[in-house]
Order: structure tokens, then sequence, then C-alpha cells
């Protein structure tokens, strides 16, 4: 700066201005030089997290393949999962999940936030990823989890334990009590879970289903029943 206002007033040449610019250039350039060399010598995480265990030691030459240390970004948790291929119409995004973990008895939530576009071939289900808070810390990268996905709700369904349904050539049948005898009662099923099975059609609200003794049951043989709690 001084240079230039000596230059502007004629008391220096411009041969001396240009040799104390490039002296100004190259020190500038030098300092450019050191910065970027130290910070090399830093090495700085992308995102704030929890870092495990430590793969280097101190003084180590690394280079952009070495791996320092895993860092694990806690505080949401993505759940991978796969459900059979004929739900593929009733799968979307944002839809609930509830779930849980090995040795705790708490149910957790979450949303669906992905969901994959295709089928896979070997499986014949479909993979879904979704999020959930894990403001506490306990869900882990790598845990097993046991999903419950709610594709549907229907309101006043009857569902009846799978035993109790006896399926024939045609249809399926159960047996219900009425007037002290046994009778047989063709129904039409519909959704199926891992215990029970929804009746659509065949049985109505208040009727006494029979449970047990399905494989002596004849119609109108004459029974007594025990209400199950």
């Amino acid at each position: 700066y001084r240079q230039r206002n000596l230059l502007e007033k004629d008391a220096i040449s411009q041969e001396e201005y240009d040799n104390v610019l490039n002296r100004l250039n190259t020190n500038t350039a030098d300092i450019r030089l050191l910065e970027a060399r130290l910070a090399n010598t830093r090495i700085t995480a992308p995102f704030s997290g929890t870092i495990g265990l430590r793969y280097v030691s101190d003084g180590a030459y690394v280079t952009p393949n070495t791996t320092v240390a895993t860092l694990y970004n806690l505080e949401t948790a993505k759940i991978e999962f796969s459900v059979p291929a004929r739900y593929s119409t009733q799968v979307k995004q944002g839809q609930k999940i509830f779930f849980k973990i090995e040795n705790d008895e708490r149910t957790f939530n979450g949303q669906v936030y992905a969901v994959e576009p295709q089928i896979d071939a070997n499986t014949r289900t479909i993979r879904m990823r979704a999020a959930a808070k894990n403001d506490e810390g306990i869900l882990l990268p790598g845990q097993f989890v046991k999903v419950e996905l709610i594709l549907q709700t229907k309101q006043n369904a009857i569902l009846v334990p799978t035993e109790a349904v006896i399926p024939e050539m045609n249809g399926h049948k159960v047996f219900i009590q009425k007037d002290g005898k046994a009778k047989e009662v063709k129904v039409t099923t519909g959704i199926r879970t891992d215990k029970a099975l929804e009746i659509i059609a065949g049985l109505n609200p208040g009727d006494t289903l029979l449970t047990t003794g399905m494989l002596q049951l004849k119609n109108d043989m004459p029974v007594k029943s025990t209400i199950a709690q």
C-alpha cells in the first residue's frame, strides 16, 4: 500500500513497485500453501455423532482410503425389512410400523420413508425402510428387530382361532353350539394371522363357537361347552 502511494507520487519507479508486488504475491502464495498443508493434518468428521473404535495410532500416516474410525449418527434409527409380495398394493410411504428389539419389552414406533419399487425375484418380497427417533440411544446399528406393519384396519371384524376352522373340498366350516347341539356352519374366510382367521360370512356376533374336540364333532351331536376366557 505504501509503495503504491509512492508510485502515484513518482517517488519510486514502476520496476521497484513491481518487485515489491511480486514479493507480496510470493509470500501470500507461501502462506496459502502452508495453510493447506496444516489443514491436511486435521481430520474433520462430516457430521456430529458417536465415534466407534479407532483403527490408527497417533503419528500414523493415513491416506483417503484409510479407515481411521467409524462414526455413527444415532439420533435417528433406520429399520430395513421386507414384506411378502402379495401386499405390494397395500404398502406405501408414510405408514407406521411398530417394532421390538432383543432384551427389551417396550414397543417402539417409526414411519416408512422408502419402498423398493420392485419385487425381489429370489425371495418374492418387497424391501422397505423406516425411520424411528432414538433419543435414548438404545437402538444400535446391526440390531435385529421384530417389525409389525399394519396394512389395513377393519372395524367389527369377526376373528376365530385357526384351529376352530375345518377346511373342506369346497370351502370351510365351523361348529357352533345351538340348543345344546353342535351345528355345522359353512363360512367364508378372509385375512389370516398367526393365530386367528377372519370370518367374512357364516357367523354372527353372539354365536357360541366350538373350538376343541373338532375331530369328534358331528352335526346335531349333543354337546356341553365351557366358555373360554
